[in-house]
């Protein structure tokens, strides 16, 4: 299962941490925490849903933790999880990250969520929240992310 998701939790680690090694602690710790959890998983959701909510939490905890102010990082060269092509996609999504780190945590979490295609009830799911409070900060975080890039 860690295998199947281990990109869902990169990319989740990949927007909580500060730097290479901050990255490399909150994966471990989230795959520590994964690792404890499988014993009382239900399967009252999906693996996806149940692995992106510990990703999730186990990233938000570890923000609240920190004492230093989130800062935005580079991609690092070898980032293969993307599998870059050219250097304009490469370009787009470095400032793409640039600006999602500029958001707030609940804000990066639901983002994320809509970037990796996710339903608005099953973001719903995995934030708690309604249906329609999921549509309506979505499109709050996207108009301030179109703002933010216009700058």
């Amino acid at each position: 299962m860690l295998e199947q998701h281990k990109r869902v939790i990169y990319k989740v680690c990949y927007l909580y941490a500060g730097d290479t090694a901050q990255l490399d602690d909150l994966y471990q710790e989230t795959v520590l925490n994964l690792w404890r959890a499988f014993p009382g998983f239900r399967g009252e959701s999906s693996p996806a849903t149940w692995v992106y909510r510990i990703s999730l939490n186990t990233c938000i905890s570890f923000r609240r933790k920190s004492v230093r102010q989130l800062q935005a990082v580079t991609l690092p060269v070898n980032l293969e999880v993307f599998d870059e092509d050219d250097g304009n996609r490469k370009a787009r999504l470095t400032e793409l990250y640039r600006l999602i780190h500029a958001l707030g945590p609940l804000e990066r979490a639901l983002i994320l969520l809509w970037l990796e295609d996710r339903s608005y009830d099953e973001i719903a799911r995995i934030m708690g929240m309604t249906r329609n409070n999921v549509g309506v900060r979505l499109n709050r975080i996207r108009e301030k992310l179109k703002s933010m890039s216009n700058q």
